[in-house]
C-alpha cells in the first residue's frame, strides 16, 4: 500500500477527479484505492477546496516505489490493531463495568470479543427505552434521574453533535479501531477518513443499538436500570485492599451483589453520586479544572457566509469554528463543542438544577449553529479545598441557572448579556432549544469573574466571525458539564489504589470526548487481557 498525500479536490468531487489525479502521479488504473484523509481547506474564500491522502494499492506497487522520486508518495505504514495474548492469572469471576457510554461499550467490546463475557451495569435505559425519556423530558418537563440526556446507553455522547475528533495521540491503530467499530455498527464510512468525523444524534442512536447486539452476540451481558451502590472488598496480608465484588441495586430498588475480582469504572462525567460514594469509600480522588459558561446561538448561514464567503459553491460541509481569546487579566475564554445546524437541550440530571447542551443530527441541517463559550474554572473558584468542591459548584451554578429561568432554560440576548440586564423580547434569532426556556438574566446564574470574562471577550470573537457579536444572538445556560470535576486516581497498570478497580474515560478524568473515551476503555480491557486468563 502507497499513499499519496496532498491531493487537492474541488468542491463537489467525485471517483473521477481522484483518478485523474491518481493518473497524472502514474499511478495506475488497475490500483484499488480509498482515501485515508480528508480536510477542507477554506482560508481563501476565492479558492475553498479539499486536500486529501489517498491509499493505493497495486501488484507493481513496490518497484514503482523503488523508482518514485516524489516525496509526496510513500509507503503507507499504519499500524493494524492487535489485542494482547491473554495473562496466566485464572479469573474466578466474568470481569465488571459499570457505565455503558464509550469507554464500557468498548471495553467490553474488546474483553468479550477476546472470551471474557463480561457484564455491564448501566444505572439508565438501553437506548431506545432512554430516547422517548429525553424526549418526554424536553415536552413535558419529567425528568427521570437515572434516564435522560447524561444517563442511559450510549452515554452523555449520544445526545450530542457525536464529533469522533480527538487529541488522543495513537500508534497502536486504537483510534482507527474504534471508527471501524463505528462504522460496523452503522456509522458512515467518511469517519474513517474526514479530519472532522461525526455521526449525529440520530444515527448514533442506532449505532449504539447495533453495538450492543454485537456485544451480546459476542458474550457479553448488560443489566440497564442497574446501579452501583458499593464495592465489597477484602485485605491481604501486607495490608493491600482489593475488590472481591460490587453491589448495586435494580430499577424495583432491589439490592444485588455480583462476585468479581476486576471492575472497569466507566461511569460518564456526571456521576455525583457515585464520585461522592468513591470518596466515602476512601477511593483515591483528585479535583480537576474543567471549564463553564453559556451556549450561544447564531443563524448557521451566518457561520457559512463567515467562514466561506457569501458566494461560497455548493456542496460544502456545514460550517463550523473554534474560538480562543483572553481576557486582561489573563483568563482563557473559548468555544467548546461546536454544533453545527443543532440545536441547544436541557441537559440535567437533578431537580431544581438546569444545564445545558449542544446537539446536532447527522445532516446538521438545523437553522442555527450553536456552541459552548466557557471559562476555565481552577480549584481555585471552588471556595473549598474539598475534593469534591467542583461538584458542588457546578450544582451551585446549575441552581442558579434553575432559579433565574424559573424552572427553566434561562435564555438571554448577547448585547443584554453584556450590558448585564434581562432580556425582555427576542430579536431576529429564534433560539432551536430542547425544552421550555425562559427570557431573563443568565448573568445572574454565572460568577462575576466568568460572565464578564465572555462579556469581554465577545468583541474579539467579532472580529475573527463577522456577526458573531451581534447584539440577538442567543445565549442559554448554564453550560456545566464539559468534562469530569474530578479525576479517579490510578496508575500505570491503570489501576486505583483498591487492587482491582481500573477507572477509565471521560468520568474518571482520562477523557475529553466520544473517541478518546473509548480508547481509554479499550487500553484498560487490554490491561486486564494481559492480567488475566480468559473466564470460562
Amino acid at each position: 500500500m502507497i499513499r499519496i498525500a496532498n491531493v487537492t479536490l474541488p468542491p463537489g468531487f467525485t471517483p473521477e477527479d481522484v483518478e485523474r489525479h491518481l493518473r497524472r502521479e502514474r499511478i495506475p488504473a488497475e490500483a484499488d484505492w480509498e482515501l485515508r484523509r480528508l480536510s477542507l481547506d477554506a482560508r481563501k474564500k476565492q479558492n475553498i477546496h479539499y486536500l486529501a491522502s489517498v491509499d493505493a494499492s497495486w501488484p507493481g506497487e513496490a518497484a514503482f516505489l523503488k523508482k518514485n522520486r516524489n516525496h509526496e508518495i510513500s509507503r503507507a505504514a499504519d499500524p493494524a490493531y492487535q489485542c494482547p495474548e491473554s495473562g496466566p492469572v485464572p479469573l474466578t469471576h466474568r470481569p465488571v463495568i459499570v457505565g455503558a457510554g464509550p469507554a464500557g461499550l468498548f471495553a467490553g467490546r474488546l474483553l468479550a470479543e477476546a472470551g471474557y463475557a463480561p457484564l455491564i451495569l448501566e444505572r439508565g435505559a438501553a437506548v431506545e427505552e432512554r430516547a422517548a425519556d429525553v424526549e418526554q423530558f424536553w415536552r413535558d418537563g419529567v425528568l427521570k434521574p437515572d434516564s435522560n440526556v447524561q444517563f442511559g446507553e450510549g452515554g452523555a455522547g449520544t445526545f450530542s453533535d457525536g464529533k469522533l475528533n480527538t487529541q488522543v495521540k495513537d500508534r497502536e491503530g486504537r483510534i482507527r479501531q474504534v471508527l471501524r467499530w463505528f462504522v460496523e455498527a452503522g456509522a458512515d464510512p467518511s469517519i474513517l477518513y474526514w479530519n472532522k468525523p461525526h455521526i449525529g444524534t440520530d444515527v448514533l442512536r442506532q449505532v449504539v443499538r447495533n453495538l450492543r447486539e454485537t456485544f451480546l452476540s459476542l458474550g457479553g451481558e448488560i443489566c440497564f436500570h442497574s446501579q452501583l451502590t458499593a464495592f465489597r472488598t477484602a485485605e491481604s496480608t501486607d495490608g493491600t485492599r482489593y475488590v472481591t465484588g460490587v453491589e448495586y441495586r435494580d430499577g424495583d430498588g432491589s439490592l444485588h451483589i455480583l462476585d468479581t475480582e476486576a471492575v472497569i469504572l466507566a461511569v460518564g462525567h456526571s456521576a455525583r453520586d457515585t464520585f461522592k460514594m468513591l470518596h466515602d469509600a476512601g477511593i483515591p480522588l483528585q479535583t480537576k479544572p474543567f471549564a463553564v459558561g453559556v451556549r450561544v446561538e447564531h443563524p448557521q448561514e451566518m457561520i457559512q457566509n463567515a467562514q466561506y464567503g457569501t458566494e461560497y459553491p455548493a456542496g460544502l460541509p456545514v460550517a463550523d469554528y473554534k474560538l480562543t481569546a483572553r481576557t486582561a487579566a489573563g483568563r482563557g475564554v473559548y468555544s467548546f463543542c461546536m454544533c453545527p445546524g443543532g440545536q441547544v437541550v436541557n441537559a440535567s440530571t437533578e431537580p431544581e438544577r438546569i444545564a445545558v447542551n449542544g446537539m446536532s443530527v447527522s445532516a446538521r441541517d438545523g437553522r442555527n449553529a450553536n456552541a459552548a463559550l466557557v471559562v476555565t474554572v481552577t480549584p481555585a473558584d471552588f471556595g473549598s479545598e474539598d475534593v469534591l468542591a467542583g461538584m458542588t459548584f457546578q450544582r451551585r451554578l446549575e441552581h442558579l441557572a434553575w432559579e433565574s429561568g424559573q424552572g427553566q432554560i434561562p435564555v438571554q440576548l448577547l448585547g443584554d448579556f453584556r450590558e448585564n440586564v434581562s432580556s425582555r423580547i427576542l430579536g431576529d434569532v429564534e433560539p432551536d432549544i430542547c425544552g421550555s426556556y425562559r427570557l431573563g438574566n443568565l448573568r445572574a446564574a454565572l460568577p462575576g469573574a466568568i460572565g464578564d470574562s465572555i462579556a469581554e471577550t465577545l468583541p474579539a470573537f467579532g472580529r475573527k466571525i463577522a456577526g458573531f457579536d451581534r447584539k440577538d444572538a442567543v445565549f442559554s445556560g448554564v453550560e456545566s458539564r464539559t468534562s469530569s470535576p474530578v479525576r479517579i486516581l490510578r496508575d500505570e497498570h491503570f489501576e486505583s489504589e483498591l487492587s482491582g478497580l481500573f477507572p477509565c474515560g471521560e468520568g474518571a478524568g482520562y477523557a475529553g470526548g466520544i473517541t478518546s473515551a473509548a480508547v481509554d476503555g479499550i487500553k484498560v480491557a487490554e490491561e486486564i487481557i494481559r492480567r488475566y486468563q480468559r473466564w470460562t
